[in-house]
């Protein structure tokens, strides 16, 4: 099947990581799509940065674009703490740690460098359709229709939704949803994804003070800084606690003047012992301001439309599993749909048949998706002090713990990742912790067994180790 394509045809919306990603998988599956895009540049110079783990590597190695996107990259140091003075209060290697558990390490590369080879090494770019809002989506029991700003008609058999947190797909879909069948999408799953922070994204020129490939966390009360430096750039987030939640349908819109206020408010503090954040300011080459939502949807179909990526299940970055998530996602739906065509022996799904294999999709991924989304979110309130209880577990408990605690908590997501059944990766790098997909009850090795979620039950007995080493 992957040497021909079959008439089942996929409509991609947006070409974003997953929308991208997405193309990737479709092509090397041999399923006919396109991806509609609403701007007229794939790559458009905006965001910071994008990190991809083990197990986001692994996927993009099957995809065959993971060379050229390493070309770019710029492995992380060391994993620096510090606190609102400045004074660095934890130093590791947990990412010494991923490379040995894994093979592979974390990689850094400009976001929009990132979308760029994404594009650049597709097989067939001109599935990619540029400048193509759409405006409604029509489907009935043989096929689909999406309905164009400028009048055009796209026809498929399935409509995949990678438009992001403010999804134009999402919407259409509960008005089907609660059409068809009334009260299905409900006010509660409306407002599921929701922002509890907002970020100040800022990429820099170089900041020599600041040295080059460490990561480091500032910590303040309800706010705090994350950045990295690389030979040429600086990428730089400041998250801050909102005032309120932030749910759907709100979509705040920041402005440059919020970026600079949000600037101006904390152009005083210390991000290292020699440097204040004003003076990274100056070297700004773009900044702008994004909620952060966070949130898993229970829904993640209806009919012939599904989501992908962070219109169905958005996390914070702090952890920087959200690009890694989405390319996943696609991973197994497009497992799935190529497993069906397969099973079937058909060129077309009917819509009972398409209903199973989008259920096994969400089946597969709900669950692995809110553990990362806890995980994240966990991480981003311990790194602003939101709780007195996160405060204690940043400035004594973790740095305290040694670097393969956090190699193994991270171990366990990256190991029980999914990847392409159908497309080898039995060259990409291995570690001493094995991938579950791999895993032979009948193997003897002397490797972690490295599947099972992080969860509190990780941070619980770290924090009994912690007492255990003050009070005996």
């Amino acid at each position: 099947m992957s040497d021909s394509k079959s008439s089942f045809r996929v409509i991609v919306v947006g070409a974003g990581v997953s929308g991208l990603a997405a193309a990737h998988a479709l092509q090397k599956a041999g399923i006919d799509h396109v991806v509609l895009e609403r701007r007229s540049v794939v790559a458009p110079p905006e965001g910071a940065s994008i990190a991809m783990y083990p197990h986001g590597s692994r996927i993009l190695h099957q995809f065959g674009c993971l060379d050229a996107i390493k070309k770019h990259c710029n492995p992380p140091g060391r994993w620096v703490a510090r606190l609102p003075s400045g004074k660095a209060i934890a130093n590791n290697g947990v990412f010494r740690v991923l490379e040995k558990n894994h093979g592979s390490g974390l990689l850094l590369i400009e976001r929009r460098q990132f979308l760029q080879e994404l594009y650049d090494t597709l097989p067939d770019k001109s599935t990619i359709k540029t400048g193509r809002a759409i405006k409604d989506i029509k489907q009935d029991d043989k096929g689909v229709e999406v309905i164009l700003n400028d009048g055009e008609i796209e026809r498929g058999d399935l409509v995949l939704g990678c438009d992001g947190v403010y999804s134009t797909v999402r919407s259409i879909m509960w008005d089907h949803a609660n059409a068809s069948t009334p009260g299905l999408i409900s006010v509660k799953e409306k407002l599921t994804i929701r922002a509890d922070w907002k970020c100040l994204v800022v990429m820099t020129n170089e900041v020599p003070e600041l040295g080059r490939r460490d990561l480091t966390v500032v910590h303040n009360k309800d706010y705090s800084h994350m950045f990295t430096m690389t030979e040429k750039h600086g990428y730089f987030f400041v998250f801050f606690r909102l005032d309120k939640p932030c749910t759907w349908p709100n979509r705040p819109r920041y402005t440059d003047q919020d970026a600079q206020e949000l600037a101006d408010r904390i152009a005083n503090h210390p991000i290292s012992d020699t440097v204040v954040f004003g003076e990274v300011w100056k070297r700004r080459i773009r900044a702008n301001v994004v909620n952060l939502e966070e949130g898993v949807l229970d829904h993640w179909f209806h009919g012939r439309i599904a989501l992908a990526g962070d219109s169905v299940h958005k996390v914070t970055p702090n952890m920087a599993f959200g690009g890694n998530s989405g390319i996943e996602s696609i991973a197994v739906l497009v497992n799935h749909l190529r497993r069906m065509l397969l099973e079937t022996n058909q060129s077309k799904l009917t819509a009972d048949l398409l209903e199973q294999t989008l259920a096994a999709y969400q089946g597969e991924r709900v669950d692995r998706m809110k553990q990362i989304m806890e995980f994240s979110g966990e991480i981003t309130r311990v790194q602003a002090w939101h709780t007195a209880k996160d405060k204690f577990m940043a400035n004594w408990l973790v740095p305290l713990l040694p670097d393969s605690f956090f190699g193994d908590q991270l171990g366990r997501l990256i190991a029980g990742a999914p990847k392409l059944d159908f497309v080898d990766a039995e060259d990409f790098p291995s570690g001493n912790m094995r991938w579950k997909d791999a895993i032979n009850v009948a193997s003897l090795q002397p490797q972690k067994e490295g599947y099972s979620p992080p969860s509190r039950l990780g941070w619980a007995s770290a924090m009994a180790a912690f007492i255990m080493v003050v009070y005996m």
